[in-house]
């Protein structure tokens, strides 16, 4: 019999508690006649838009027979519409039709109910360690082999300083690897000037990576309509990159964007900055504007880039 590490037992238990506290151990969920499973399934086709079961299969992990079934009833009750590909006839894509859709938001506000109701008694400064101690647990066991992002914690509120600090990183890094002169440092100060006053969590939001409570990096989501967002300040310190950070910033970033219902994000760089345009273009954005500028002490290209999200 395998002796049971101190770990093993702490990682048991909390499961057991955390189960038994979101009412998982009922064979259906959010008073429906559904699965967590097909649940699963119904939430990432709606985030998707659009998508194929081998998508889902490697998303979710899960048997392609198992999966088979699921579309099939879901078809079957009208949630479900599947649309033939011109490039390829083989090739089915995946998307919700209106019913579906309109029960997918009934799910996940009642969802979002069950979390209140967990959560509401909590002061901010609570559910802020709740919700940062989840993500650490998201971060630490998804990293690939390589990525060091166990000592890296992600917050999501601005607090006094980090406008200050961010200022001054970007100032400093960018001068030293770009050649950027004190007019970008007053540029990025206009920026976040501009910014603070209309700073609402409810469409904004700032993506800060932390070691020991100093900021390591940062992206944000600013909204500037009800459909349109621009992402904005993304900054890894040197220190810090090669180790997956980037891409989880961005990541999250865009799954922000999702969960407000932005329907494009669209961000401003110049052609310097090559390896945060790989991570922008392998993550779905493309290129739409481009002019020749005299910028910051340098000539260089601004560029933009756009991402459509539904």
């Amino acid at each position: 019999m395998t002796v049971e590490s101190p770990v093993v037992g702490d990682i048991r238990r909390f499961n057991r508690f955390y189960t038994g506290m979101i009412g998982l151990l009922n064979q259906h969920i959010l008073d429906s006649n559904l699965s967590l499973s097909e649940v699963r399934v119904l939430f990432e086709i709606g985030q998707l838009g659009k998508c194929t079961a081998g998508q889902l299969i490697a998303i979710l992990k899960i048997d392609g027979g198992y999966l088979s079934r699921l579309l099939k009833k879901f078809e079957k009750n009208g949630w479900l519409n599947r649309q033939q590909s011109t490039a390829d006839g083989r090739t089915f894509f995946l998307y919700l039709s209106a019913a579906g859709k309109k029960m997918l938001a009934g799910l996940e506000d009642k969802s979002n109910r069950e979390i209140q109701q967990i959560t509401g008694h909590l002061s901010e400064k609570q559910q802020q360690q709740v919700a940062g101690a989840m993500k650490t647990i998201e971060q630490v066991l998804s990293a690939q082999p390589g990525e060091q992002t166990s000592d890296i914690h992600i917050r999501y509120n601005l607090q006094p300083g980090d406008v200050g600090y961010l200022i001054y990183l970007h100032g400093q890094l960018y001068a030293k690897e770009s050649g950027y002169n004190l007019e970008f440092e007053a540029y990025v100060c206009k920026t976040f000037y501009e910014f603070l006053p209309t700073y609402n969590p409810a469409k904004d939001r700032m993506f800060l990576a932390t070691v020991n409570d100093q900021i390591v990096g940062s992206v944000a989501i600013l909204g500037s309509s009800r459909h349109l967002a621009q992402l904005r300040w993304f900054l890894i310190h040197p220190d810090f990159r090669g180790k997956g950070l980037g891409k989880k910033l961005l990541q999250e970033a865009l799954a922000f964007c999702k969960e407000k219902h932005y329907q494009k994000v669209y961000l401003m760089t110049t052609s310097m900055q090559e390896t945060a345009i790989a991570l922008y273009k392998n993550a779905g954005f493309r290129k739409t504007g481009e002019k020749y500028l005299q910028l910051w002490g340098q000539q260089l290209y601004e560029q933009r880039y756009d991402m459509d999200l539904f």
